[in-house]
C-alpha cells in the first residue's frame, strides 16, 4: 500500500505498522482465528502464496516454534520474502508436486494442522475475468493441499465472491466436511475479497493426489456429489470483533494519540532503485547537469 493521504488513514494500515505486522492483512486471519479457532491446537502450518509474510507472522506469533519444538511452519512463495524466526521459506511453485514434497519434508514426513492461502493475482478490474483467475489460483492451493494436509485438517484461502461462488463451494464440499465463506472486520465491504474456511478435510474414497491432473477430473472423484450447486445456499458469516475499527471508514490521523510516521516492517529485498543507489555513492559530489535540450551531463 502507498503513502497517499487517504492510505495513511486505513485504521488497519496504521494498527499493522504500529503493531509490526509486515500488511494489513495480518488482522484478516487474526479475525478469523478470533471467531473459529483455527489456530487451536495447531502444531504444523503451511502459508501459501506467502509474501510478503503477514500471514507467516501471525502463525509465528501464535504457534510461536521458537518456545515450542513441536511447532513448525512452512511459508512458501514465488518470490523471495525477508526473513521471519522461525519459519522455513520455500520459493517455489505451489503447482508443482516437489514443492509438495518439500513441505512434508520439513514436517519429517508428517502432514500439516493447518493451510492458509492469501494469495491473490493482479486484479484487472474486470471483475468476471478476475473471480475466473482468483478460482483458478484457489483450486490450484486446494491441490497442493490435497498432497500435505492430514485427514481432519482446516484450509483458509481467498475467495472472490462471483456468481460461480456456489459452484466453487460445491468443488470443496467434496474435500471437507464443512465449507463456510467468511469476511473478516478487516476486510473492506467494498471488495468482493472473502475468505473460504475449509474444515474437516475428508477426501473422496480412493482420492490419488496428483498434480498433473486438473483437480476435478480425477476418476475418484464422483460428480454426484456435487448436487449442492443449485440446491443448497452457501453459508456467508462475517467474523471478527464487531465492535472494533471498521475498514471502510476514514479515521483522524491523530486517533489513539499523536500522528508519527514510522519506517516500513519489511525493507524490499532488492529495490529497482539499488543500482542508481550504488552510482550516487561512487559519484560522491558530482553533480549531474540537465541541459536545454533534455540531455544530461555530468
Amino acid at each position: 500500500m502507498g503513502k497517499s493521504s487517504k492510505d495513511k488513514r486505513d485504521v488497519y494500515y496504521r494498527l499493522a505498522k504500529e503493531e509490526g505486522w509486515r500488511a494489513r492483512s495480518a488482522y484478516k486471519l487474526l479475525q478469523i482465528d478470533e471467531t473459529f479457532n483455527i489456530l487451536k491446537g495447531v502444531k504444523r502450518a503451511v502459508d501459501l502464496c506467502a509474501a510478503p509474510g503477514s500471514w507467516s507472522q501471525v502463525l509465528a506469533r501464535k504457534l510461536d516454534p521458537a518456545n515450542d519444538s513441536e511447532a513448525k511452519i512452512v511459508a512458501v512463495d514465488l518470490q523471495a520474502m525477508a526473513p521471519l524466526p522461525g519459519v522455513v521459506q520455500i520459493q517455489g511453485d505451489i503447482t508443482k508436486a516437489s514443492t509438495a514434497q518439500e513441505i512434508v519434508s520439513h514436517f519429517r514426513g508428517q502432514y500439516a494442522d493447518l493451510v492458509v492461502c492469501d494469495g491473490a493475482p493482479d486484479v484487472t478490474g474486470l471483475h468476471d475475468i478476475d473471480e475466473y483467475i482468483q478460482s483458478q489460483l484457489l483450486l490450484s492451493a486446494v491441490n497442493i493441499t490435497t498432497h500435505v494436509l492430514k485427514k481432519g485438517g482446516t484450509f483458509v484461502a481467498k475467495i472472490f465472491r462471483g456468481k460461480e461462488v456456489s459452484l466453487l463451494y460445491s468443488q470443496l464440499r467434496i474435500f471437507f466436511g464443512r465449507v463456510t465463506i467468511v469476511k473478516p472486520r478487516s476486510s473492506r465491504n467494498s471488495s468482493i475479497e472473502a475468505f473460504a474456511l475449509c474444515e474437516d478435510y475428508n477426501p473422496p474414497y480412493n482420492y490419488v493426489p496428483n498434480m498433473l491432473n486438473p483437480l476435478l477430473e480425477n476418476s475418484a472423484v464422483e460428480w454426484g456429489l456435487m448436487n449442492e450447486v443449485n440446491s443448497f445456499i452457501v453459508p456467508f458469516m462475517a467474523c471478527g470483533d464487531l465492535s472494533a475499527f471498521d475498514s471502510d471508514t476514514t479515521y483522524p490521523l491523530t486517533i489513539g494519540g499523536k500522528y508519527e510516521r514510522k519506517d516500513p516492517v519489511q525493507m524490499p529485498l532488492s529495490p529497482p532503485y539499488e543500482e542508481a543507489l550504488s552510482l550516487v555513492t561512487k559519484l560522491g559530489d558530482v553533480h549531474i547537469q540537465r541541459n536545454d535540450d533534455g540531455s544530461s551531463a555530468i
